[in-house]
């Protein structure tokens, strides 16, 4: 099998080779990501393998179809970013990565939620310069407010262990409710109003589709307490970002933690640190001291590189093989 990987990482690189050693695939790795204009260099490759910010739209479908590619890898959980109905019509089959690790990105949401209400980045930012005035650091207890879960899948479920370890009452809304889970686990479902009214931390896990973009917009943020705040691990366009400024310009919400955002693919990945950044959302956002964003990387750990290579080279080998592909997107 001949696999051309699109928009490559040194991390990638490094996983995928010492996964591949003992499978012998022959592996292209391109940084370039997959669009329109690049598409056409996978002719000649059965595979393509591609990650969140790669555009995989009917467009793209039909030359890599041209190119004879027969299926597409994603070496991650979401798909919104693919058009399942070209693909489909094209007879291009395409496997993800359900549950690469729900731990490393459940945990980096409770790491952005503890460095967004303990003040964590100005702590460290003053004391480099051996500045130990802790004046307007003043923080709050977790313990005893209450946490929001949008979405019970297993990250969902994971933060709510978390939330509920720092001694918070867990709320949830999922439009498919596990009760057994609920039950177990003590969190309560509630409305998706009172989802936003009651949380004190609202932690987004939910899947990016026609019914969840810009599930946090400006009037589910107006319900929300002055002081709450939001973490969004899941996709970017969860929220609708314009109305986030206007929020927390106009103190709706308390502040954000964000490890993806709604545009991100130009900027993410990628080094802007010398450059004039032209997304004026984006530029904003980033001079409110109670925002936190970091450059999707919270599924980053050794364990989640492992696993996402592991199993996407498993998806291959079953395709390869004519085997059921049991991590078939449909």
């Amino acid at each position: 099998m001949k696999i051309a990987f699109f928009d490559t990482h040194s991390y990638d690189k490094k996983s995928f080779t010492e996964a591949n050693e003992k499978i012998g695939y022959e592996i292209d790795f391109r940084e370039y990501k997959l669009n329109e204009n690049t598409a056409m260099t996978a002719k000649g490759y059965d595979v393509v393998c591609v990650f969140v910010n790669d555009v995989v739209n009917s467009t793209v479908i039909n030359i890599l179809k041209d190119c004879g590619v027969k299926l597409i890898a994603l070496r991650c959980a979401g798909f919104n970013n693919v058009d399942l109905k070209a693909a489909d019509s094209c007879g291009i089959k395409v496997v993800r990565v359900p549950a690469y690790s729900p731990y490393a990105v459940a945990e980096h949401g409770a790491a952005l939620l503890m460095a967004l209400t303990r003040h964590i980045p100005q702590a460290y930012l003053r004391t480099k310069t051996a500045n130990f005035n802790i004046e307007g650091l003043t923080g709050r207890d977790l313990h005893g407010l209450t946490g929001g879960i949008l979405g019970t899948g297993k990250i969902g479920q994971i933060m709510a262990g978390i939330l509920k370890g720092f001694g918070m009452k867990v709320l949830a809304y999922d439009p498919f409710p596990n009760e057994k889970w609920a039950s177990e686990s003590g969190a309560t479902y509630v409305s998706l109003e009172e989802l936003f009214r009651q949380s004190d931390v609202l932690s987004l896990h939910c899947p990016l589709n026609e019914e969840t973009k810009h599930i946090v917009n400006h009037d589910t943020m107006k319900l929300m307490k002055h002081d709450a705040v939001i973490i969004n691990t899941g996709r970017g366009a969860l929220i609708d970002s314009k109305a986030l400024v206007c929020a927390l310009k106009y103190g709706h919400i308390g502040g954000i933690g964000m490890d993806v955002y709604e545009e991100e693919s130009k900027y993410f990945f990628s080094d802007w640190s010398t450059d004039i950044v032209p997304d004026d959302v984006l530029a904003r956002l980033l001079t409110f001291p109670n925002v936190i964003i970091t450059g999707h990387q919270a599924f980053l750990t050794t364990n989640a590189l492992k696993n996402l290579a592991d199993t996407t080279l498993e998806n291959i080998r079953a395709f390869s093989k004519g085997e059921e592909l049991v991590n078939l997107v449909k």
